[in-house]
């Protein structure tokens, strides 16, 4: 039963995705609990983190549920692909980060 938590996730993930062949799922203990590594087509990214990230909360919150029941901490890192749409956070540009009233400001244009 120690392993239920990567077959929950292994379940759940192949059935979300196109490329159900193509999910690795690498699971470690540490002092701070369990760490699932879930990696999936690039093309399924979208799948797995839903809309605002709403599919990815869903499933890391049950990961949690599962983690309960068993005594530990389990958390959910999902693999950005190679190549992915956004680039790291050190080369984001600055101009994209807006302050609130920058952010106030742009509405009261509107």
């Amino acid at each position: 039963m120690q392993d239920a938590d990567k077959e929950f996730l292994e379940y759940v993930v192949k059935a979300l995705v196109d490329n159900p062949n193509d999910v690795k799922i690498e699971r470690t203990v540490d002092e701070m609990g369990v760490l699932i590594t879930l990696t999936v087509n690039p093309a399924d990214m979208g799948k797995i983190i839903g809309r605002a990230g709403n599919t990815a909360k869903a499933i890391r919150t049950l990961l949690r549920i599962i983690g309960m029941k068993n005594n530990a901490r389990v958390n959910l890192k999902i693999n950005e692909p190679e190549g992915g749409m956004r680039p790291p956070r050190e080369e984001r540009p600055e101009s994209s980060v807006k302050t609130v009233d920058q952010a106030m400001e742009d509405l009261k244009g509107i």
